[in-house]
């Protein structure tokens, strides 16, 4: 009887449920198979799913129960978050570097006030028009990476461009969810509140990423051996939701939680593994979040908004197109690279749905919205292979009709901003300070606000509570204290500093400024605690134990300090190096720096390269071989490829892809985690009297160095792979690949 009870129960409350999801995945099962046959982005497989069984379309069933769906859906956003956290790393945001970072800020500002000009232009409320603009901001990861693939450009210059762009929008998309979320509920465009919404983002990020870092690496390296796949992926997911939960409760989106989370273990060395695990997961959500997009497509509605469907599709191709150029062209890359780069991110993709999401979630955008987004994803997702196919023949065209005054303005300034720019000694002062104070001022804060939410409450009815929780907030914060206050930095800047006298006033300030937060600090703390009299002679009683205590405490933070960056950079210490398949962004007009790995079944493994002749038939130039856990830097001509070598070459766009042709189909490119840490291309004007008028090989700039003469640019020629016996000259800009530390040597 009880058993056919719950059967009964059971079947009442989960046969909808079930139901739904079956059709769901039964519709976007065969519309995913039939856009792979057509070579279709499965995204579009999905949206068109969600159409046949929406309420809008008659002849398929539609699912019974939507709010089930939207459950679902809501979940589809968290894995989908997750994972592009897994792909994210802040380590790449950091080494995106100036070109990606100006592209996409210029793409993004630009079409944030164009798409919220075009709403208004159409007539559509504040609210609509601002949240149209955050949607034309972002591209598709997805879709650009299935173009490539296709038309076989990942190894091309622009590309690099384009994937550092990427890695920028997934950043500001998260932070625009969080301001427009700010907007949505207080129904105004406060700086005041934007400004305490982006310090509130900006806290907790940085809280989480340090606690995260410290953490979580720890755990998942002490239970290494309990880990198997199927432990590995429920501790992952339990991650991933605690910090959803958390981030919830701070007021932020549960998918910047999924997002931070995925960041964190992207530094961890089981990334790989746990997005490889976490893979089916998001491909399942995921796909029944884009099969809901889908459901809320209204034929009428875009039948009734085919003008602004179509004019938002304009906007969104020339006007991404035009602005991801002009960014390029800013970064300082040729025109070539930004016609190709601003013709590649002319899309709308998942970021795009999400935000469209949080606006319909919001209650704050129409109802409109969210079908048009969807119907200009769709065109613009069809439009993206032909853009990058035809992107070469655009510059080509654009170049034949620029005036040439134009054109030689542009070669020089991309010229000139790809030159070595020097950072002083005080710059690199002020960046370390600023950068150390605020990383430990977040850890004090977050210690203060703690203690006076969670500690004082539990000892508040004792005596000496008060005592008491100050004592153990000042214990966890002391190290951090002395960090901000004491902690020397860089002694060879500090010197450098010291020789010039109009530095010397500027340091002590900044010395005083230091101890002087860390004074400030302690008095917010006792405050909280205390009496003001009593906070004012307790603040002394603790200078005095910290005097006293003071080897301790250093040691203390030395501690806490190697544990954090053993942590952080445990992935690049890690044995196990992972190849890279994206070029390196060094830039010299065409050339650039990719990796290729030499596979098994390669008919030249074992020739040397004077036999195999890389260098003289294709042009390209091979600067380091990575042999096992060996490294060989610009390799003598009687080196020989072998069979697992890991080969750095030097090349144009057209040299890298004779190049590829010439490997055949048994040599693939890297992973984008490979680090280049160890050897650079650089551009360096020629001051040095000891090399002038010699030919290279006189110069020894190869021993020296442990680097190759790429590229010398003079006023009226360029000389690429330029034999030994080349003179060199004064003010020749020279094009050396090799050791970074030996070059910056002989030529700083």
């Amino acid at each position: 009887m009880i058993t056919a009870l719950i059967s009964a129960d059971a079947s009442h409350h989960l046969y909808p449920l079930i139901s739904d999801l079956g059709l769901i995945l039964m519709t976007a099962g065969v519309s995913v198979l039939i856009f792979k046959k057509l070579k279709q982005p499965l995204v579009l497989g999905y949206l068109v799913a969600g159409f046949l069984m929406g309420t809008h379309f008659d002849l398929f069933p539609t699912v019974s129960d939507s709010e089930s769906i939207s459950v679902w859906a809501e979940i589809g956003v968290i894995f989908l978050l997750f994972s592009l956290g897994l792909e994210f790393s802040f380590k790449k945001l950091m080494q995106v570097g100036g070109t990606a970072s100006i592209t996409a800020s210029v793409q993004i500002v630009a079409m944030i006030f164009f798409g919220y000009i075009t709403g208004q232009f159409l007539g559509w409320s504040t609210m609509n028009s601002l949240f149209l603009g955050a949607i034309l901001s972002m591209s598709s990861t997805t879709i650009i990476l299935r173009a490539f693939d296709e038309l076989n450009v990942k190894g091309k210059k622009f590309a690099g461009i384009v994937f550092g762009a990427l890695i920028v929008e997934d950043i500001v998309a998260i932070l625009l969810m969080v301001l427009l979320s700010t907007i949505a509920v207080s129904q105004n465009f406060s700086g005041t509140d934007l400004i305490e919404s982006a310090i509130k983002l900006v806290f907790f990020l940085t809280l989480w990423f340090l606690a995260g870092i410290f953490i979580i690496p720890s755990l998942l390296k002490k239970t290494k051996n309990l880990l198997t796949d199927e432990t590995l992926l429920i501790v992952s997911l339990a991650l991933c939701l605690g910090m959803v939960i958390l981030a919830t409760k701070a007021g932020f989106s549960p998918a910047l939680g999924a997002f931070i989370m995925g960041s964190i273990i992207a530094e961890t060395t089981l990334a790989e593994k746990i997005e490889h695990l976490i893979k089916p997961v998001k491909d399942l959500f995921g796909a029944v979040f884009f099969v809901s997009v889908g459901m809320l497509i209204n034929p009428q509605t875009l039948v009734e908004y085919a003008l602004p469907v179509a004019i938002i599709t304009f906007v969104t191709i020339f006007g991404k197109t035009l602005f991801t150029a002009l960014g390029a062209l800013l970064s300082g890359q040729p025109l070539k690279q930004s016609v190709q780069a601003g013709m590649s991110l002319a899309q709308i993709g998942e970021f795009s749905f999400i935000i469209a999401t949080l606006g319909m979630t919001l209650g704050v955008t129409s109802d409109f919205l969210y079908p048009i987004v969807v119907a200009v994803s769709a065109v613009t997702t069809f439009t993206t292979p032909f853009m990058i196919k035809t992107s070469e023949g655009a510059y080509n065209y654009l170049d034949s009709k620029l005036p040439t005054k134009l054109k030689l303005a542009i070669e020089n300034y991309s010229h000139n901003s790809q030159s070595i720019k020097v950072t002083s000694s005080w710059q690199l002062f002020i960046k370390s300070n600023v950068t150390h104070i605020l990383l430990n001022a977040v850890i004090v804060i977050a210690i203060i606000l703690l203690s006076k939410i969670y500690l004082y409450p539990i000892v508040s009815d004792n005596k000496f509570g008060n005592l008491i929780a100050a004592s153990i907030t000042l214990l966890l914060m002391m190290p951090f204290c002395y960090a901000i206050g004491f902690k020397p930095f860089n002694q060879k800047i500090i010197d450098q500093l010291a020789n010039e006298n109009k530095y010397k006033t500027p340091v002590l300030i900044t010395r005083l400024t230091r101890i002087g937060i860390v004074v400030i600090l302690l008095f917010v703390l006792l405050n909280i605690f205390f009496t003001p009299l009593v906070s004012f002679l307790t603040f002394f009683i603790v200078f005095a134990i910290v005097y006293i205590f003071r080897n301790k405490i250093v040691r203390q933070y030395k501690v806490l300090e190697t544990h954090f960056l053993k942590n952080f950079n445990e992935r690049e210490t890690n044995l196990i190096q992972v190849v890279s398949k994206e070029p390196q962004k060094l830039d010299f007009y065409d050339g650039h720096l990719t990796v290729f790995e030499i596979t098994q079944n390669t008919n030249f493994a074992g020739k040397t390269l004077e036999e195999l002749r890389f260098r003289e038939d294709i042009g390209i130039n091979i600067v380091k071989i990575k042999r096992a856990n060996t490294l060989i830097y610009i390799p003598e001509k009687d080196e020989r490829i072998f069979t697992g070598d890991i080969l750095s070459v030097v090349g144009t766009d057209e040299q890298i892809l004779t190049f590829k042709a010439y490997l055949d189909e048994n040599v693939v490119e890297s992973n984008p985690e490979y680090e280049y840490d160890d050897i650079v291309l650089q551009k360096f004007t020629l001051y040095n009297p000891d090399f002038i008028d010699q030919s290279i090989k006189e110069s020894n700039l190869r021993e020296l160095t442990k680097g190759l003469v790429i590229c010398i640019d003079r006023p009226d020629c360029r000389i690429l792979n330029p034999e030994s016996d080349v003179i060199l000259r004064a003010n020749d800009e020279l094009w050396i690949a090799g050791e970074k530390k030996l070059i910056n040597k002989y030529f700083e």
